[in-house]
């Protein structure tokens, strides 16, 4: 038996083509394959693929020329491009496994396998291509077993480095360079291992030790075969993974586009009110960390219904469409666009300086003014915008879309079609936005344009439903669902808070009858009654005949008030809850801690819970100042006999204290959102 013997300037030669090869390989699909259009991914995957299969391919041949032969030897061609497409195939493999967005561990393996067997299948066939006339190619199965397994192990490997680092930034190139010598190695030390392996025995001498020969034409059909079936599943499970990949998009494509359709806009395609709601909790939040100004500005179309009434609605709503296409050019990451009435717009800029929010102001108005061209007519409009930022106009939605509606409409005082920052002093007096609002809401009594929507109160210690509170909204016909802040203030100007308290009332006794048998673990239901409606002289009169025309049990009926309500005339408000005590109904102190209270008279009023202020809550943590208030506050209480709410939650962590501390009851958006009848009947809650 013959052993092959090396020429090391040639092997040292073979190592360093393949480590530039290798880097010169991934360096090209980082840069370009990651970098490129859609179109191009599938070229320029090929294109690398290619040639990595020609540096490992050249790495062997190179390796083959160190190598002294006991004789002349030739290749046969044909197996000599076998063994090429062979290497080609498992590198472009191993770059698209490395170009996926997720590499679990199953991938990982079979990769490793397939990669590792192209490796060694480019080398196997080539050496199946090698004629040394006089001599049989002879392995020694182990080593040839160990070469294999190298190739896997190593192959593995770099696919683990490369998927792991594709996205640091720091040290690219070393880290570039240490892919690449990984694979360097795996390649190399395969290769000589499997030269190792070899034995060249002469054809007249019959083998001793165990080995593999590859003379015979069954024994060479048989390793082509299996070798190009190993790397058909490769490819066939490349193609497959990225099918999955494809559809896995569109469903989340689809899932996106259905979640969505509850918070846009059905017409313009825009976000709607119900996100926005959303959008400003996050947004607001995330300015606690960043001290920046964000700026909302309220656009309103002027004499937009005279365009409805002479053009038609069908050319009022593509005038709505396309103004809001054109205004979709002006936004970027920080800013988004909305639609929250007919034909008014809201624009949010996140970090915005007040000269920015001027400028895209006058940007608004300059693309509105440039005519719509609409069903062969040409359409002219312009807009009146009002501005409000916050923190310094606002420190919540309401008030900021308020005081930005007021600025609007000092624009329409001002000649329209230009904008308008909100200032204080036109508040002071009475904001345009609210007369507006109080206008409308002396119609939204007579026509009943509220809905009641019910928020359940938890118990802490197994979050069964013990109950819900009633929560007024207005059904406004052009801005759609407004939340008491932004109405309660007008109402009790007014006085049309008592009609609507009384309306309130009567609907959560028709609600209770009609929950006293299909849903009584929502009783009882709890009603916020103003401190004006507190003092109505004809309170009594009125729940006394709502109680007996319902005919509900007047401890399913809770009315809550305020705790600067309850302190405001202390003498008359406990004689006022001793009465509705006789009466049966449960009594409430809610917002307790934000007023003057005082622990001297708390012992001394009739009522069955206290209801700690969410603003105990927002930042409440372990080992803090709210947390030793709050478990005064819940230690007193509960000595005294009530009932501790807890409002706000919106924590697991702030539950967890609460609970801790001997709080009874929770309340808030972590357990349960104010829904309407429908929603909450639906809604799967533990029974109590």
């Amino acid at each position: 038996m013959t052993h092959i013997h090396y020429d090391y300037s040639l092997v040292f030669g073979s190592v360093i083509v393949a480590l530039l090869a290798c880097y010169f390989s991934i360096s090209l699909e980082q840069v370009l394959f990651r970098d490129s259009r859609p179109k191009y991914e599938k070229l320029i995957l090929i294109s690398s693929g290619a040639l990595l299969g020609i540096a490992i391919w050249g790495m062997h041949f190179v390796g083959m020329l160190a190598s002294e032969m006991p004789s002349d030897y030739s290749f046969d061609y044909s197996l000599t491009l076998v063994s090429y497409l062979i290497a080609f195939l498992a590198s472009t493999f191993a770059l698209w496994l490395t170009s996926r967005f997720t590499m679990p561990l199953m991938r990982l393996v079979l990769g490793a396998v397939l990669m590792g067997l192209g490796i060694s299948g480019m080398h196997y066939v080539g050496m199946i291509g090698m004629k040394v006339p006089g001599y049989t190619i002879v392995y020694h199965p182990l080593i040839l077993i160990c070469s294999v397994l190298i190739a896997i192990g190593g192959s593995g490997l770099t696919f683990l480095l490369a998927f792991r680092n594709k996205h640091i930034r720091k040290h690219r190139a070393v880290i570039r360079f240490l892919i690449a010598l990984t694979l360097t190695l795996t390649i190399v030390v395969m290769h000589y291992t499997g030269m190792a392996a070899i034995y060249f025995l002469p054809e007249s001498v019959k083998p001793l030790l165990p080995e593999v020969g590859f003379n015979h034409p069954l024994k060479l059909f048989t390793i082509f075969f299996i070798t190009c079936l190993v790397l058909t599943v490769a490819l066939c499970v490349a193609l497959l993974e990225r099918r999955l990949e494809e559809r896995n998009r569109q469903l989340k494509k689809v899932s996106r586009e259905l979640a969505n359709l509850s918070v846009q806009d059905n017409l313009t395609k825009l976000p709607n009110r119900l996100f926005l709601a959303e959008y400003a909790h996050f947004l607001f939040t995330d300015h606690r960390y960043h001290q920046d100004q964000i700026a909302f500005l309220y656009i309103d179309l002027d004499r937009f219904k005279a365009v409805n009434d002479v053009f038609g609605h069908h050319v009022g709503d593509q005038l709505l469409i396309q103004l809001a296409n054109r205004l979709h050019r002006l936004l970027d990451e920080q800013s988004k666009l909305l639609r929250i009435g007919g034909d008014e717009f809201l624009m949010v800029l996140e970090r915005a300086t007040p000269e920015q929010v001027a400028q895209v102001a006058n940007q608004i108005l300059e693309l509105i003014q440039d005519s719509f061209l609409i069903a062969g007519k040409e359409i002219n409009v312009s807009a009146s915008i009002g501005i409000a930022m916050y923190p310094e106009h606002g420190n919540n939605l309401q008030d900021l879309l308020i005081n930005a509606d007021a600025a609007m409409l000092t624009s329409k005082y001002q000649g329209r079609n230009t904008y308008s920052v909100f200032y204080y002093s036109a508040d002071q007096s009475e904001a345009k936005s609210q007369t507006k609002l109080i206008n409308d809401l002396y119609k939204a009594v007579e026509d009943q344009q509220f809905v009641l929507f019910y928020q359940p109160k938890f118990k802490a210690m197994d979050h069964s439903v013990l109950g819900v509170e009633a929560l007024i909204r207005w059904i406004h016909p052009t801005l759609g669902l407004l939340t008491p802040n932004m109405f309660i203030r007008g109402a009790e100007k007014t006085g049309l808070i008592i009609r609507m308290g009384y309306w309130a009332l009567e609907e959560a006794c028709k609600q209770i009858k009609l929950w006293e048998k299909t849903h009584p673990h929502f009783l009882p239901i709890s009603v916020n009654l103003s401190a004006i409606q507190f003092e109505h002289k004809h309170l009594f009169s009125t729940l006394d005949d709502l109680l007996k025309k319902y005919h509900v049990d007047p401890n399913d009926l809770m009315i809550e008030i305020t705790e600067s309500t309850a302190m405001h005339h202390i003498d008359n408000s406990i004689s006022t809850l001793e009465l509705l005590r006789q009466m049966g109904i449960k009594l409430a102190i809610d917002d307790f801690g934000t007023g003057h209270s005082s622990f001297l008279y708390l012992k001394n009023l009739p009522v069955d819970e206290l209801k700690i202020d969410k603003e105990f809550i927002h930042d409440l943590a372990p080992e803090s100042k709210e947390e030793m208030i709050l478990e005064s506050i819940i230690q007193l209480a509960t000595k005294l006999g009530l009932t501790v709410t807890a409002e706000g939650i919106e924590t697991p962590l702030q539950a967890e204290i609460l609970t801790r501390l001997g709080c009874q009851q929770l309340q808030g958006y972590l357990l349960g959102l104010p829904v309407n009848v429908t929603r909450l009947e639906a809604a799967e809650y533990s029974v109590g």
